[in-house]
């Protein structure tokens, strides 16, 4: 049995049942109050928004005004407007057949209108989801009013026999099909400034006009739209008196911190994806990627205006989480745990979702990704295992006669300064991979004296291989990028060979000095 069937069928059953239809802005008013009167959540999955957006949000719904989301790529914004639709009833009734949602007791159509006239109380009753009472558009330069308001159908005309001003022989658009319902317009901007006129009408009278004929429907509906801010969007802007008709103008903004994003991410992220292998993603791994993404929103090379999408560390842990799966296939494993070789995998997550200023184009995407983890390597390294620098920067400050503070990691540097070095690759088994890394002397000593407790065998030697890598973009060690993997080695020997002209010789981004090395 359906949730419709015990509900009333005809329009005398629903006037006796003594149910109050209220206009769309009214109902979503009333079932926020309610929703906030029993704490309940209202936007559930939207993090970062409790104390900024969200508020914002409420006191538009509650002002009953229309909204705008402004806000830069990748930050929510058509995904709140979808989720206003669990504000409306989960059902309303309207006329059955009508196109545009007639109320039973105000029809407005001519159909509606000529069925309540001629049948009365007896007129059908139609209960609708809340679903069908959402209409989304992404606004694209070939949108036209007909799309949206509607146009004369001559076909339906010449079929039915009706005169092009006749009101049956109208073919709505997706506004008034969403009468007493939710409108929202994706990307406002790029509509065509003639087209957003055709708004107006809707915005402030709350009637559409179509063809000019004389025919004028009263709608009732919200409208919310999306938009980048102007400065970015070359492609368009919102025009004036369309802007002054709406209402509440709500910033979005990308999370403010990294845990933040860490949510965000792993709530978007398809990572559960075998019954049989378990999926371990380590805390910093998390920080790493959503790190890369607070630096590119930072970026001398990137385009702030543009911003950074929450999609490219969604993108980026999926790849992460590829690189470690397919190892594991390949090598029979039941853990897919990511390494810092695998930071490489993400880079195609990542080159299309940065748009670069012209200093960023001259060096790359490819380059500039990698100089944007090696950096977040950098800086989330510092948050686990004392700062390599800290030393060199505190040198000034020794008084005569003290003694400068013991390197936590001499004997690692020293290691690779005897001409040792080690290769790794993202297709080593791990066993393979551990005892690689178990080479580099004082470098498991080193990882267990600062994390404490490790729960395996591979959080140590992803931990091994964190610090190694977190010692090169910290200038201790050097790391070559190789056909299959990556080498880390001795810094002076690597710049010699570098200087002498050998393969390695290649630019690269120095994290110290945050300056490209040619």
């Amino acid at each position: 049995m359906t949730k419709t069937a015990n509900l009333p069928k005809t329009l005398g059953e629903l006037k006796s049942s003594g149910y109050e239809v209220l206009a769309v802005k009214d109902e979503l008013r009333k079932n926020l109050v309610s929703k906030l009167q029993n704490k309940e959540e209202i936007f559930p999955g939207i993090i970062g928004y409790e104390k900024t957006v969200l508020p914002q949000v409420i006191n538009a719904i509650l002002a009953k005004h229309d909204i705008i989301f402004l806000g830069l790529r990748g930050q929510a914004k058509t995904k709140m407007a979808r989720m206003l639709i669990d504000l409306l009833d989960e059902y309303t009734p309207i006329v059955k057949g009508s196109e545009i949602n007639d109320n039973p007791y105000f029809p407005i159509s001519k159909y509606a209108v000529d069925t309540v006239n001629e049948k009365g109380d007896e007129t059908e009753i139609e209960w609708i989801h809340r679903e069908r009472r959402f209409g989304e558009k992404l606004a694209t330069p070939d949108v036209t009013i007909a799309d949206l308001i509607g146009d004369i159908d001559p076909i339906k005309a010449a079929t039915q026999r009706l005169h092009y001003s006749h009101e049956g022989a109208i073919h709505f658009g997706i506004v008034p099909r969403t009468n007493r319902g939710i409108f929202a317009i994706n990307e406002l901007p790029d509509l065509q400034p003639r087209i957003q006129v055709g708004l107006l009408n809707i915005m402030q009278e709350r009637d559409i006009q179509i063809r000019g004929f004389n025919i004028r429907f009263p709608l009732d509906v919200f409208i919310v739209y999306t938009a980048n801010p102007e400065d970015y969007t070359n492609r368009g802007n919102i025009i004036t008196p369309l802007k002054d008709r709406i209402d509440s103008q709500i910033l979005t903004h990308y999370p403010k911190n990294i845990e933040d994003g860490i949510k965000i991410t792993e709530s978007q992220s398809w990572i559960k994806r075998h019954v049989d292998k378990e999926v371990i993603i380590p805390y910093y791994m998390k920080e790493i990627i959503e790190s890369a993404a607070h630096e590119a929103r930072r970026s001398e090379f990137v385009e702030q205006k543009s911003g950074v999408s929450a999609r490219m560390t969604i993108s980026a842990m999926e790849n992460l989480v590829s690189n470690a799966e397919r190892r594991s296939i390949v090598n029979n494993e039941t853990i897919i745990f990511p390494r810092i070789t695998d930071l490489a995998s993400v880079l195609p997550g990542m080159t299309g979702k940065i748009e670069l200023v012209f200093e960023g184009e001259q060096e790359g995407p490819v380059k500039v990704s990698k100089a944007l983890i090696g950096k977040s390597v950098r800086e989330i390294f510092r948050k686990y295992f004392p700062d390599p620098l800290q030393k060199k920067r505190r040198q000034g400050e020794i008084k005569e006669g003290q003694k400068p503070g013991i390197d936590p990691y001499s004997e690692i540097v020293k290691w690779f300064e005897s001409g040792n070095y080690i290769e790794l690759n993202d297709d080593m088994k791990f066993d393979e991979y551990f005892a690689a890394l178990k080479r580099v002397e004082g470098l498991e000593s080193a990882v267990k004296k600062y994390i404490k407790p490790i729960e395996n065998d591979y959080e140590l030697a992803s931990l091994m291989e964190f610090m190694l890598d977190g010692l090169h973009n910290n200038s201790k060690i050097a790391k070559d990028e190789l056909d299959v993997g990556v080498s880390y080695k001795d810094m002076v020997g690597a710049m010699l060979y570098n200087n002498a002209g050998s393969k390695g010789s290649r630019s690269s981004y120095d994290y110290e000095n945050e300056e490209w090395n040619y």
